[in-house]
């Protein structure tokens, strides 16, 4: 079964999403997430100057000497463009496979290790009590994980907060970045007082997750872990930035509480020492960031020999393709913790057709063959690319800090 076709669609429904349709001459097509973002650009490129010229005429069966081709073929290995652009014809050739085969993906990644996915959502609040009601909703619909997150007082903006009731808090339209107002101390003061109301109005039978966006030094994040101990939270997610995995290691030496990262890594070796060296408790790296199913696998893999869960990154900056994706990963390893969930908001529904369900707090992919997601190229059409960024950070002194 030949690549005939390689095409790259860009389309704005409610989120700026790349997606890869590869067309095979026996009539199949799979579909793959290329999002990278704030980036998405960059990542369109790479497939249609570089990447959809090299897949035509290969085998669509042969996915992992194609995944092989296209990182060891290339001298400028790694980093986000790079392996976004890769996991997305991976995760379009296992999406082929499965339909050529009549069976969902996770049947052939070895069958379901479970009946269903937990996932968790996000519950956050521009007050104290406006985020608990937030938090209560997601237990009402059915949610047994909840990530908290809330404004902190005398700070006018926080990133990963709904403003002004709307749900969202994903980044604006614009051609440049908002900036935003960071300050440790307040947040260090406050993030216990935040996670402990949450345990005082709704007990410890529900899964407690919080997220850090990696703004502390190491020193500092050991103490917030240490402060929400008697939390108990399921995790403390991104402590510090990702990239210097030894600072795990003063973390890990002074708290218990879980910790986990990985939204920002893009391979296997971006992650090996935190996994070896058991520094973390969950990896959280996704499907269409690091490299597709093929790379990821191995990583969960690694992952499971250590003890260490994945949590993979599931915000509505990944496309419904790389959410399916994710879940039929999920569903098939053994080591699997829980799926972030942030779903996709309207008109994402008008594009992507998708075929999963949730139910009490768990979700499945479907038994479409293939991903089970399928996409409508003129609703696509119907929503041009729309510029957006992630916003930056500045300290009160007008210093740029970490992410």
């Amino acid at each position: 079964m030949k690549i005939v076709g390689a095409d790259v669609l860009i389309t704005a429904p409610g989120r700026n999403y790349v997606t890869l349709k590869i067309t095979t001459d026996e009539g199949l097509v799979g579909w793959g997430d290329a999002t990278l973002n704030g980036r998405e650009l960059a990542v369109a490129s790479y497939l249609r100057d570089h990447i959809c010229p090299q897949l035509i005429g290969r085998d669509a069966h042969q996915i992992e000497d194609t995944w092989q081709y296209l990182y060891k073929g290339a001298y400028w290995r790694r980093g986000p463009v790079t392996m976004t652009a890769i996991a997305a014809v991976d995760i379009a050739l296992w999406d082929i496979k499965g339909k050529a085969a009549g069976l969902p993906v996770y049947q052939l990644l070895g069958g379901a290790a479970r009946d269903g996915v937990m996932v968790y959502g996000h519950a956050s609040g521009e007050s104290l009590d406006e985020m608990l009601d937030d938090f209560a909703g997601y237990l009402d619909s059915g949610y047994r994980a909840v990530r908290a997150q809330c404004a902190i007082p005398g700070m006018d903006t926080v990133y990963g907060v709904h403003r002004g009731g709307a749900g969202l808090y994903e980044p604006a339209s614009g051609h440049l970045p908002a900036e935003e107002t960071w300050e440790t101390g307040p947040y260090l003061r406050f993030a216990p007082r935040m996670l402990g109301a949450v345990r005082e109005r709704f007990g410890f039978d529900v899964h407690l997750l919080h997220d850090v966006h990696h703004r502390l030094s190491p020193i500092e994040a050991g103490r917030l872990g240490k402060d929400l101990e008697e939390h108990r939270l399921f995790w403390m997610e991104d402590a510090t930035p990702a990239e210097d995995q030894d600072a795990f290691r003063l973390i890990r030496q002074h708290t218990t509480t879980p910790l986990a990262v990985g939204e920002v890594f893009n391979s296997i070796w971006d992650c090996q020492q935190l996994i070896t060296e058991r520094l973390i408790d969950y990896i959280r790296t996704s499907v269409s960031h690091a490299g597709g199913i093929s790379h990821l696998r191995k990583i969960f893999s690694l992952a499971e020999l250590y003890g260490v869960r994945t949590g993979s990154h599931g915000a509505g900056d990944l496309s419904p393709v790389s959410f399916a994706a994710a879940l039929h990963v999920d569903m098939a390893v053994p080591n699997f913790g829980i799926q972030e969930y942030m779903g996709h908001r309207a008109p994402a529904e008008e594009v992507f057709h998708t075929n999963w369900t949730f139910r009490n707090g768990l979700m499945h992919p479907g038994d479409a063959p293939g991903l089970g997601v399928e996409v409508d190229e003129d609703a696509a059409a119907r929503f041009p690319y729309d510029p957006k960024f992630l916003p930056v950070n500045r300290r009160t002194d007008g210093s740029v800090h970490d992410w």
